[in-house]
C-alpha cells in the first residue's frame, strides 16, 4: 500500500492501520498520506470491518511532516505542501466520517501532523513514554490536519493557544489530565488494552456506534433542536434495524446481545 508506508492488517472484524516508516519516526510524506487515504477508504467501504485501530511502528507514533522533503522542494514547496495537506486532510476526514469507531494507540512521541493523527480517535490510549507537541511554528509554519479545529474542542482555547504558539511538550499523564487523550497506560500494556477495546467494539452494534460518532462530530455546529431532530431520526432507524431489535430482545431475555453490525 503506497510503498508500504502504511500497512493495513486484518484480524477478523478489526482493521489495523500502521504508520510504517519506523527508521525515520514515521514522518508524513506523500506516500504515507496516500497510504492513509487508501486505508481509510478501504476501511470505510468494507462492511466486514467493525473497528479500526491506528498506531505507529517502532518507537515513535509520528514525528510530523517529512521536513527533509519540504526543504528539498525548493521553489515547488507551496504546490507540494498544498497537495500533501490536501491528501492528508482527505484521509483524516474519511477516518472521522466512517461509520465505525476509531481507536488510536499512541506508542511514542506525536508531533505536528502526528499530533493531529493521534487525537483523531474516538478513544485515544497513549503509552506513558509518549508525549505530544504541536511543533509547527517551531519550523515556521502553521498547523494542518484539523489541529486548530480539534485541539480547542478537546482542551479548551487557552490550552490550545499555549500548545500551538509555544510548542510546549505535553506528557502522556498531563494529556490525560487535560482531556487531550482518553487514558495514559503503561507502555507494556498499551497493545493489550487496545486489543481488548477493539475486540469489544468488533462485537458491538456497529451501526449504533457509527451513528453516535457522527452525531458527536456534528454537534458543535448544530442548534439544539436540529441536533435533537438528528438524534430522533437516528434512534428510530436504528431501533427498527436488526441490531436494535436484537438489543431489545436480549435485554428483556436477560442475555448478552449478538450484534451483527448491520
Amino acid at each position: 500500500m503506497a510503498g508500504e508506508a502504511v500497512k493495513l492488517e486484518r484480524d477478523g472484524a478489526i482493521a489495523r492501520v500502521i504508520l510504517n516508516r519506523p527508521e525515520a519516526g514515521n514522518p508524513v510524506d506523500m506516500a504515507m498520506a496516500r497510504g492513509l487515504l487508501e486505508a481509510a477508504l478501504q476501511c470505510d467501504a468494507d462492511a466486514s470491518v467493525r473497528c479500526v485501530v491506528l498506531t505507529g511502528s517502532g518507537r515513535m507514533f509520528c514525528v510530523g511532516g517529512d521536513i527533509g522533503l519540504f526543504a528539498a522542494a525548493g521553489d515547488g514547496t507551496q504546490a507540494m505542501l498544498s497537495e500533501l495537506a490536501g491528501v492528508f486532510h482527505m484521509a483524516i476526514s474519511r477516518l472521522a466520517r466512517m461509520r465505525k469507531p476509531l481507536l488510536t494507540l499512541v506508542n511514542g512521541p506525536a508531533a505536528g501532523a502526528g499530533l493531529s493523527l493521534a487525537i483523531a480517535g474516538d478513544v485515544v490510549l497513549a503509552g506513558r513514554a509518549s508525549h505530544f507537541t504541536a511543533a509547527y511554528t517551531g519550523i515556521g509554519v502553521s498547523p494542518d490536519g484539523g489541529l486548530t479545529w480539534a485541539l480547542p474542542r478537546l482542551v479548551g482555547l487557552r490550552r490550545a493557544q499555549e500548545m500551538i504558539l509555544t510548542n510546549r511538550r505535553v506528557s502522556a499523564d498531563e494529556a490525560e489530565r487535560i482531556g487531550l487523550i482518553t487514558r495514559a497506560v503503561d507502555d507494556v500494556s498499551l497493545n493489550a488494552e487496545g486489543a481488548a477495546l477493539a475486540a469489544l467494539w468488533a462485537r458491538s452494534a456497529t451501526a449504533a456506534l457509527g451513528a453516535a460518532r457522527a452525531l458527536l462530530l456534528d454537534s458543535f455546529a448544530a442548534e439544539p433542536e436540529a441536533q435533537m431532530e438528528r438524534e430522533g431520526r437516528a434512534i428510530a432507524a436504528l431501533g427498527a434495524g436488526h441490531d436494535g431489535r436484537e438489543g431489545f430482545a436480549a435485554f428483556l431475555a436477560k442475555r448478552k446481545p449478538h450484534f451483527e453490525g448491520i
